[in-house]
């Protein structure tokens, strides 16, 4: 009863969500990515997720994430209209985290030495911030955005040389 509630609000969310994406591969690869997030697996990686998708290797995952042609603030913004409906609460509260991923580079959009609250100390890394709206009926990511440091800010060149627009 439980896993067809679920099946169900993952179809009224594909739904919601799927002419946002302009072929229809990724259209039903993202299906397969948001299942295989909200399954029960132990680690959520592009290989997992390809895996539990039937795929033998995540380059489908990762196309779908980096190069696919979709609207990706479209999507987030279906997404939190989406929790906003299913979720929302006077008593609601939004959580904004931000986190940090340890890089070796210096290539990666916004990384530079900086303090990083997952390391606890001064590394190299990107700062990830991300905004989550919870209510006593669950919770939910609703939106996300990369910190770029001003050494980034003030070096346009860095900034399209790594896709920042």
């Amino acid at each position: 009863m439980v896993l067809d509630l679920v099946v169900a609000e993952l179809e009224a969310l594909h739904e919601r969500i799927s002419d946002r994406f302009a072929r229809s591969e990724p259209r039903s690869r993202v299906r397969e990515y948001v299942t295989g997030l909200v399954a029960g697996l132990e680690r959520k990686n592009g290989w997992t997720l390809a895996e539990r998708a039937g795929e033998v290797s995540p380059d489908g995952m990762q196309r779908l994430l980096r190069r696919a042609d979709w609207d990706v603030d479209g999507v987030r913004d279906d997404v939190r209209d989406y929790v906003v409906e299913r979720l929302g609460d006077r008593a609601g509260v939004l959580i904004v985290d931000d986190t940090g991923f340890l890089k070796k580079g210096t290539r990666s959009a916004g990384v530079q030495r900086q303090y990083s609250g997952t390391a606890g100390r001064v590394e190299n890394c990107q700062i990830g911030v991300f905004l989550a709206y919870a209510s006593a009926a669950g919770h939910a990511l609703i939106d996300r955005e990369l910190y770029l440091p001003e050494s980034w800010t003030s070096d346009r060149d860095r900034c399209r040389a790594a896709g920042i627009g």
